[in-house]
């Protein structure tokens, strides 16, 4: 991958608020614009990326960040545009109200991966959002359009309260998953209960869904297999506390 590197210096050992570093343009950055970006630390304050980081490489619209990032928060947070790794794991709020662009998480997400700031009502808009490992509780959460991908585990609460947009989880999704959803589509791969205000609608096989499922293998290598496309998936529709315009469609072995 070509474009800027950020090598973290030394662990990280104290929470950090990433949520400026690739929010607004950034693509366009030089090594040292992106070094400039502001970094706040739970006990020092603010410090720039480059205190923490060596940046190095030239402008291309992607940016590859390699350490451990699990206590680094809101990395990606309002990514409009552009191609961000996270070489390991990323903290809480990965990914926070993204319009654009893709963020790729090699390891595990924390809690609440492309989802709303908390006290607003719009989450992910956009973008595509990669996590190779598993997410914490509330990925998704408030999702209103966008790609959120989970090569592990899920979270309780995957997708909590979804307008629009779609979910995969590859690996076991969490209690109430979906739960309290508008609209908006959950794709369980693996083990799932969904909540008790869905109700099941049919057994099908969305030409759609293997359109998009080709796509996740081919583009980001994720461990999509011959029975996933063929199917078939068991459709449940909800929340029918809300609208109950959304639905989970479970794969199921012929």
């Amino acid at each position: 991958m070509s474009g800027l590197e950020a090598r973290l210096r030394v662990p990280l050992l104290q929470r950090g608020d990433f949520s400026e570093v690739l929010a607004g343009p950034w693509a366009s950055l030089s090594a040292r614009e992106m070094a400039e970006r502001p970094v706040y630390l739970v006990r020092e304050g603010k410090v720039s990326l480059g205190d923490l980081f060596d940046v190095s490489g030239e402008s291309t619209g992607q940016i590859r960040f390699v350490g451990d990032l699990s206590h680094a928060d809101r990395i990606g947070a309002g990514l409009a545009g552009g191609h961000a790794v996270v070489e390991g794991n990323a903290g809480n709020e990965a990914g926070m109200a993204m319009s654009g662009g893709a963020l790729e998480i090699l390891g595990d997400a924390g809690s609440r991966a492309g989802a709303a700031p908390l006290g607003h009502k719009k989450g992910m808009t956009g973008g595509e959002l990669i996590v190779r490992g598993s997410a914490g509780p509330e990925a998704g959460a408030d999702m209103r359009r966008g790609l959120l991908a989970i090569a592990g585990a899920a979270g309780s609460q995957t997708g909590l309260g979804m307008i629009a947009g779609t979910v995969v989880v590859f690996g076991a999704a969490g209690p109430d998953t979906g739960l309290w959803s508008k609209r908006g589509t959950v794709v369980a791969l693996g083990q799932i209960t969904p909540p008790a205000t869905y109700v099941y609608a049919c057994t099908y096989n969305p030409v759609h869904l293997r359109l998009l499922l080709t796509r996740l293998r081919e583009s980001y290598d994720l461990p999509v297999r011959g029975r996933h496309i063929t199917g078939p998936f068991r459709r449940y529709s909800g929340d029918m506390a809300e609208l109950g315009k959304g639905e989970i469609l479970v794969w199921t072995a012929a």
